[in-house]
């Protein structure tokens, strides 16, 4: 208390001519309706910008369960996509015949290689959200890759930026078949194979899954074709497709169960005996 005191007594001069600066600028702001308007526009951009960087990062914060809500709204939007009746001969990009709601498990990417020949994703789904090997992955912009190895709360998938994925697809505007492969160059770029030269191929058209796959849906989105070769060896086509996703920014992504799997891979079996 005693050093309050000092400090008042030796800056006596200098607080007394604070306290009046401030009466007088009390006075000149009251009664100038000028300055008055100066002051409180003067205030409300400071606290504005104050509670704009508030907002910010609350925002920010909420960031997490915002995308976990909109990922779970997909799902159930996805779900009646899946199932609702086209009207048009061809379906649509997006549109999954006979996947139900309760065959979608919602998950996230929490680890993804793209740098080597054999990448892998890591999501954090597994065996106790009903994630088996051999389910399709996809997301909002189209196919991922495959799950390969799960344990009860985690998954690998076999990225289709892997030299070992090979995935049926085809062409969207006339239904004819290739395999879809990685050549192991870039992430944005895929390549249908074994096409045959019969089918009418431009730059720009659509690449989806094939109806002779048994882990993705038929029709979902691939990419569009970017180049066209030939091999002259085989005389078929070899695609260069551009990929719908970035590879190397995933989120949220849903796999999908397929339950005709197992029946067509027993029916195989049945015929190979």
């Amino acid at each position: 208390m005693q050093q309050i005191f000092i400090f008042i007594f030796k800056n006596s001069y200098r607080l007394l001519f604070l306290l009046l600066l401030v009466v007088s600028l009390v006075f000149t702001v009251q009664s100038h309706s000028y300055h008055r308007s100066k002051v409180i526009s003067s205030a409300n951009f400071l606290s504005g910008g104050v509670y704009e960087q508030v907002n910010s990062v609350s925002e920010y914060l909420s960031l997490k369960k915002q995308n976990d809500e909109l990922a779970l709204e997909n799902a159930r939007l996805k779900s009646i996509i899946f199932n609702t009746k086209d009207s048009v001969p061809q379906p649509k990009l997006d549109s999954l015949k006979g996947v139900k709601p309760n065959d979608i498990i919602v998950s996230k990417v929490i680890h993804n290689s793209y740098t080597v020949y054999e990448n892998y994703l890591t999501i954090n789904s597994g065996s106790a959200a009903g994630v088996q090997p051999d389910m399709g992955v996809i997301n909002s912009s189209g196919i991922i890759g495959i799950v390969d190895k799960t344990s009860k709360n985690y998954a690998t998938v076999i990225s289709i930026l892997n030299v070992k994925s090979a995935i049926n697809a085809k062409i969207k505007k006339s239904n004819h078949f290739g395999s879809l492969v990685w050549d192991g160059k870039s992430t944005g770029f895929v390549q249908l194979i074994d096409v045959p030269r019969l089918a009418s191929v431009r730059k720009g058209d659509t690449i989806v899954t094939g109806a002779q796959s048994s882990i993705f849906p038929e029709n979902i989105g691939i990419g569009t074709i970017n180049n066209i070769f030939i091999d002259n060896k085989t005389n078929y086509y070899t695609l260069n497709v551009k990929l719908f996703n970035d590879m190397t920014n995933l989120g949220h992504v849903y796999i999908i169960k397929s339950k005709q799997r197992e029946e067509i891979t027993n029916l195989e079996k049945k015929k190979d005996e």
